[in-house]
C-alpha cells in the first residue's frame, strides 16, 4: 500500500484537509549509516549471548501490506531516501482538520451568545425537573413582584407574579400534570356540563403546583370563581402562576416570598371590593386564620371550608372545642385515599429527590431518625431503608411505635440525617442541634416550618452559610455545622417534585369535598368538623383503576346480603381510616 493510497483511504472520512507547517527536518541516514547501524544491533545481540540469525530470536516478518509499503529511511526536506538507495520526491505533509473545526471552536462567542447559551442550559435543565423551573430560574430581575405592573393578553392586572412571559412554559407543565391525574380529567368531564359549582366564589391557599393548578382549572370548568394564594414561600412554580394568571385567574404567589409577602397575597386574595368568597380551600389552615383574624363577618356567606393538611385539620379541631368554628368543615386529610395515598407513597416517593438534589449524598449505611412514624413517617423510612440507610424513629403513640418496632431513636451524635414528620411543635430544639455531629442533615416533611426550632439557630455565635438554593449550612463556634433544608419547611415540595398520580387521588377528593358542601341541603352539615363520606373516597379510588386497566369483582346477591352490605359500596363503615 503506497502512501498515495493510505492518504486516499483517511480522505474517504468526511473531513477538511488544510495545508499545514511542513514538520522539522530530521538529519538524514544514508544506506552506509543504515549499514553501520545493522552491524551494530548484531554486535549487541552477540554480547547478550544470543545469535541474530538464530530461530531461538526470530524476527517477526512484516506483513504483506507493510512489505510492499516503500522502506523509508528519512525524507531530506523535498526528498526520500529508500532503503535501495533510490531518491523520491516527498509529498508536503498534510494537517487533518475536521469540517468546520475551525469556525465552531476557534469562534469566540460574543455576549450575547453565551447569554443564549445559558438560558438554553438552563431552560434543558427546567424542562427535566417540573419544579425546577422557577427553582433555577434564569431570570436576573430581583425586583419584588409587588413593586411590577404586569398584565395578561386580555389586560387583566388581577394577580401578582414573578413573570407573565413564563406562561408558555407553565402551560406545558399543566398539560403534562393533566396526563397523570386522570381521576380529575375525568370528573371535569362528567361534570362541567351540569356546573355543580355554578356561582361559588372559592378562595384557596394551597401550593402552587402544575398539579394543583389542575384541580384549579378543574373547579373553574365546574362553574367556580377563583382566587388563590400559595400556602408555602418556596413551593410556587412560577411558570405554573404564570400560565394561570394568563387564563384569567387571580393567583398572588411567588417562589421566595418573604413572610410579609406571604401574608400580603392572602389578603391580596380576600380582601376585593365585592367580592365575597363562599367556599374555602385551605392547605395548612393559614387562610382561614386570616379571614378570622381579619374579615370575620366573611364566615357570614361561607358556606363551608375543605382542609387538606394534617396541621390545619388541628386547627380546625381547636376552633370547633372553642365554640369558634362557624361553618362547616371537610377533613380532607384524615380521609382513606388521602391517607393511604397522598400521604405515604407521595412522601417514600419524593423524599428521596428533595435530599438529593439538595446533597448529593449517598444514604447508603448511613443513620438516619424519622421524627414520627404516621404516614408519611412510615413512606420516608421505606425510601431510606431501600437506600440501604439505617433508619431510627421517634414516637408518641404505642401503637405507631409498636408497628415501627425494628426502627429504635438513637443518640444525636451518631446521625447523618433528622427528618421531622409529626406536624407537631418544636420537636427538634437547640439542645438536639447542638448535639448533632458535623454534617448532620436536618429537614422536614411536615406542613409547618415548626418542628424544628429554626428561630434559636439565628443567634450571633453561629453563622449561617448559604450554599446553594434551600440549602444552608448554620456553623458553630467550633466549625461544626448542620445542613438545613428549605429553612426547615416542607422539603418535597420546597426543593424538588412530588408524583402527580398520587396528587390527582387527593385533588379529585378536594374537589368532591368543595361540591359537597356548596350544594349540601341547609341543616345536613353543622359548624363542626367532618370526614369525606366513605362512599365518595371509594368513588374517588374507583376513578383511577382504569388508568391500570384494573376491573372491580362484583358481589352476588347473596354475598352482600350475607356482609350486610349494599352490592355497589360503601365497603367499609365511615370510621374506617
Amino acid at each position: 500500500m503506497s502512501v498515495q493510497l493510505l492518504s486516499a483511504k483517511m480522505a474517504e472520512v468526511d473531513v477538511k484537509v488544510s495545508p499545514s507547517e511542513e514538520p522539522a527536518a530530521v538529519s538524514p541516514v544514508t544506506p552506509k549509516a543504515e549499514e553501520n547501524q545493522n552491524e551494530v544491533l548484531k554486535t549487541e545481540a552477540s554480547a547478550a549471548g544470543g545469535n541474530p540469525n538464530s530461530s531461538s530470536n526470530p524476527t517477526p516478518s512484516p506483513s504483506p501490506e507493510l512489505a510492499e509499503m516503500p522502506q523509508t529511511a528519512q525524507h531530506n526536506g523535498e526528498s526520500l531516501v529508500n532503503r535501495d538507495g533510490t531518491v523520491t520526491e516527498a509529498p508536503k505533509m498534510k494537517k487533518i482538520q475536521f469540517a468546520d473545526q475551525k469556525q465552531e471552536f476557534n469562534k469566540r462567542p460574543t455576549k450575547i451568545g453565551r447569554r443564549s447559551l445559558s438560558r438554553s442550559i438552563s431552560q434543558s435543565s427546567t424542562d427535566s425537573y417540573s419544579s425546577a423551573a422557577s427553582y433555577t430560574d434564569s431570570s436576573d430581575d430581583e425586583t419584588s413582584p409587588r413593586d411590577k405592573q404586569q398584565k395578561n393578553s386580555k389586560g387583566s392586572s388581577d394577580f401578582c407574579i414573578k413573570n407573565i412571559k413564563q406562561t408558555d412554559f407553565g402551560r406545558r407543565e399543566i398539560e403534562i400534570a393533566e396526563q397523570e391525574m386522570p381521576a380529575l380529567m375525568a370528573l371535569r368531564k362528567r361534570a362541567q356540563g351540569e356546573k355543580p359549582l355554578a356561582g361559588a366564589k372559592v378562595v384557596g391557599c394551597t401550593h402552587i403546583t402544575a398539579q394543583t393548578a389542575v384541580l384549579i382549572e378543574t373547579l373553574t370548568a365546574l362553574g367556580a370563581q377563583c382566587r388563590w394564594a400559595a400556602c408555602n414561600i418556596y413551593s410556587t412554580q412560577n411558570e405554573v402562576a404564570a400560565a394561570l394568571a394568563e387564563r384569567g385567574l387571580s393567583v398572588f404567589a411567588w417562589k421566595g416570598e418573604s413572610e410579609d409577602d406571604f401574608w400580603w397575597c392572602i389578603d391580596r386574595c380576600v380582601n376585593l371590593e365585592g367580592w365575597q368568597p363562599k367556599m374555602i380551600l385551605d392547605d395548612g389552615g393559614d387562610l382561614t386564620h386570616w379571614i378570622y383574624k381579619k374579615y370575620p363577618n366573611m364566615f357570614k356567606k361561607i358556606k363551608g371550608i375543605v382542609e387538606e393538611s394534617v396541621t390545619g385539620v388541628h386547627r380546625l379541631y381547636q376552633l370547633s372545642k372553642a365554640g369558634k368554628l362557624c361553618v362547616p368543615a371537610m377533613n380532607v386529610n384524615d380521609s382513606v385515599t388521602k391517607q393511604k395515598f397522598d400521604n405515604l407513597y407521595c412522601c417514600r416517593e419524593s423524599i428521596l429527590d428533595g435530599l438529593k438534589r439538595t446533597t448529593d449524598v449517598m444514604f447508603g449505611g448511613k443513620q438516619a431518625v424519622v421524627c414520627g412514624y404516621g404516614e408519611v413517617g412510615k413512606g420516608c423510612s421505606a425510601a431510606l431503608k431501600a437506600m440501604g440507610a439505617i433508619v431510627y424513629v421517634t414516637e408518641i403513640d404505642p401503637i405507631c411505635a409498636l408497628q415501627g418496632l425494628d426502627l429504635v431513636i438513637h443518640t444525636e451524635q451518631d446521625l447523618s440525617s433528622v427528618l421531622l414528620s409529626t406536624g407537631n411543635k418544636n420537636v427538634v430544639v437547640r439542645e438536639n442541634l447542638d448535639r448533632m455531629k458535623n454534617g448532620c442533615i436536618v429537614c422536614n416533611m411536615g406542613h409547618s416550618n415548626t418542628e424544628i426550632d429554626v428561630a434559636s439557630l439565628r443567634t450571633p455565635e453561629l453563622t449561617w452559610e448559604r450554599v446553594r438554593s434551600q440549602v444552608d449550612h448554620v456553623i458553630w463556634p467550633d466549625g461544626k455545622r448542620i445542613v438545613l433544608l428549605a429553612e426547615g419547611r416542607l422539603l418535597n415540595l420546597s426543593c424538588s417534585t412530588v408524583p402527580t398520580f398520587v396528587l390527582s387521588i387527593t385533588a379529585t377528593t378536594q374537589a368532591l369535598a368543595l361540591i359537597e358542601l356548596y350544594n349540601a341541603p341547609e341543616g345536613r352539615y353543622k359548624q363542626d368538623v367532618y370526614l369525606l363520606p366513605k362512599k365518595m373516597d371509594e368513588y374517588v379510588a374507583s376513578l383511577h383503576l382504569p388508568t391500570f386497566d384494573a376491573h372491580l369483582t362484583e358481589l352476588s346477591e347473596e354475598q352482600a346480603k350475607y356482609l350486610g352490605l349494599n352490592k355497589n359500596g360503601p365497603f367499609k363503615p365511615n370510621y374506617y381510616r
